[in-house]
């Protein structure tokens, strides 16, 4: 049982914070066409902006990465 929730535990971890990074990047990706459709200078600023909601994936893996450790033969 307490292997099935650990995994259950890694599996919501990269799955929530993917869902959450994928919300987050459709509302800044449309925001930051439409500033740049108005000023193209703004190109750098909004690949910033995209590429930052992509640190929550990466700590999802990492606290994904930790849990599966706790797995006994892990």
């Amino acid at each position: 049982m307490e292997i099935g929730l650990i995994a259950l535990a890694a599996g919501l971890a990269i799955g929530l914070s993917a869902l959450a990074t994928a919300l987050a990047q459709a509302r800044i990706g449309a925001a930051a066409m439409g500033a740049m459709a108005e000023k193209p200078e703004l190109a750098g600023r909004a690949i910033l902006l995209v590429a930052i909601p992509e640190t929550l994936v990466i700590l999802g893996f990492a606290v994904a990465a930790m849990l599966i450790l706790l797995l006994p033969g892990g």
